[in-house]
């Protein structure tokens, strides 16, 4: 199916996400929209979906102009999307998920679904038990799942948004397989992303974004350099971590073993030392998150002992491990570390109050202020801080840590954001572990994990490797390790 956008505009109060966007996509091919986060992708392909409506301009479809006044008009007319956190129901089963949205009504057709999701499975190698509830399954076989679902559904557009940010080296592979069998069979992919390696290596098209307008086209291949230019408007240089002198323990973890209902980690012993930073790899659900809580104050050992700065930490409440300066940034910025509705400046009194029930607005406006301009965020004190991108959000949660921590835990610190955050983001910690305060995060992004961090844990169901000197691991080896090989 060809896809025209003509004139695209989409404003959100004084914000232009789309100044006049006109694309041309063509069948058969797999097309690259590539921009550093808040560049307007996002709200492009809602528009092209039917989740948000246009201020303006036309969507055409094998020429045709159409209106699209929902997901689900989309979908009937051929146009599905692969959001980056997918849209399914957990508490069902595969089955039923395959059936969301189906023709059959209140009595649909469950053996032919079964029978469609099996020959679906066999045609793009996937492994997804049609029983199996939705979620015990990692988010490469959701994902699996809506693209079974939407082909089904008798999609021929297929949008996927950020796909890769959360799943594993192997399971980006078979996605990206998938995607190559899809347009060899006359189908238009298109692929939203701002990992320029995975634009080059999988798209035919490339169209660049930034600030809500359409900066460059390009057929692949094309030269990085000019990529960038047209992403950035400048060449951005990348910086290797420098390797820095480590200090003294700070944490030391003698023969811990943490669990929650479905995963225990057992007798996991480490010593972490005062400017030093540990990457932690595995699929997710491996593990890393319950390490990542213990050490945090949030999970409790049912064994072994927990001690940072010497003092023993084991069993005390979250409040204890804060005044001990450790903090935690939680992979879902938005649900787990910031409260929707507030603004910038209402989050900054709220993580810098003196006094439970006063709070000096004057002072915590100036704070906000100062913040922004130190963090480099794109908002203002009061911006709620759903309205921020995903970038900025992370910008925010850093600009409310305490300087002086000495123990910073993260999950996926730079999940969907683009080059220039990212590399803002670990220049703000590096600066930080110079000061002396160490760092453990966790990671789906192999070549984060060996770049950032001096040392590695490997999971794999409960289990750990390590650590391993990053320096002296491959992208090959940790993909095989997160695998499954070389754990006894």
């Amino acid at each position: 199916m060809k896809v025209e956008l003509r004139n695209i505009h989409k404003h959100f109060g004084p914000v232009r996400a789309n100044d006049g966007i006109s694309l041309l996509i063509e069948p058969g091919t797999i097309h690259g929209i590539l921009g550093e986060n808040g560049a307007g992708k996002s709200t492009l392909m809602k528009v092209l979906t039917g989740f948000i409506f246009a201020d303006s301009g036309e969507i055409v479809l094998d020429g045709r102009v159409v209106a699209l006044t929902s997901p689900a008009e989309a979908v009937r007319l051929g146009v599905g999307m692969l959001h980056q956190d997918p849209l399914d129901f957990p508490a069902l089963r595969v089955l039923d998920n395959l059936l969301v949205g189906s023709p059959g009504g209140i009595l649909p057709d469950r053996a032919s679904a079964r029978q469609a999701l099996q020959d679906l499975c066999i045609q793009f190698d996937f492994k997804i038990d049609p029983d199996a509830q939705v979620a015990s399954l990692s988010i490469g076989e959701r994902q699996q799942l809506e693209i079974a679902r939407l082909l089904w559904l008798g999609v021929r557009v297929l949008i996927l948004d950020e796909p890769t940010t959360a799943i594993s080296a192997q399971q980006r592979a078979k996605l990206f397989a998938a995607l190559r069998k899809l347009a060899a069979q006359g189908k238009t992919v298109i692929f939203v992303s701002h990992k320029l390696e995975e634009v080059e290596d999988l798209c035919t098209q490339v169209s660049v974004m930034a600030r809500g307008k359409l900066t460059g086209e390009a057929t692949m291949p094309c030269p990085t350099e000019r990529l960038v230019q047209m992403m950035f408007g400048q060449v951005i240089t990348f910086k290797k971590r420098e390797a820095l002198p480590l200090g003294e323990p700070i944490v030391t973890l003698d023969r811990v073993t943490v669990s929650d209902w479905r995963l225990e980690v057992n007798d996991l012993s480490l010593e972490l030392l005062a400017g030093q930073v540990i990457g932690l790899a595995g699929l997710e659900g491996s593990g890393q998150r319950l390490l990542l809580q213990a050490l945090g104050g949030l999970l409790r050992p049912t064994a072994g002992r927990i001690r940072i700065g010497g003092q023993d930490m084991t069993n005390r409440a979250y409040r204890v491990y804060l005044q001990a300066g450790v903090a935690y940034v939680p992979a879902n910025r938005l649900a787990e570390g910031l409260v929707a509705g507030l603004t910038v400046t209402e989050h900054v009194a709220l993580a810098e109050r003196k006094q439970p029930f006063l709070v000096n607005w004057q002072q915590a406006g100036q704070t906000a202020v100062a913040r922004i301009k130190q963090f480099n965020i794109k908002g203002t004190p009061t911006s709620p801080v759903e309205a921020l991108s995903g970038g900025n959000q992370q910008r925010t949660l850093l600009g409310l840590l305490p300087l002086n921590l000495r123990l910073l835990l993260m999950e996926q610190p730079t999940r969907g954001l683009d080059m220039e955050s990212i590399e803002y983001i670990w220049g703000l910690l590096q600066e930080r572990t110079r000061a002396g305060m160490a760092i453990v995060f966790a990671s789906a992004d192999l070549d984060e994990l060996l770049d950032r961090s001096d040392h590695l844990l490997v999971f794999f169901g409960g289990r750990v490797v390590g650590p391993l000197d990053s320096r002296l691991t491959t992208v090959e080896q940790l993909g095989e390790l997160i695998g499954g090989k070389g754990f006894a």
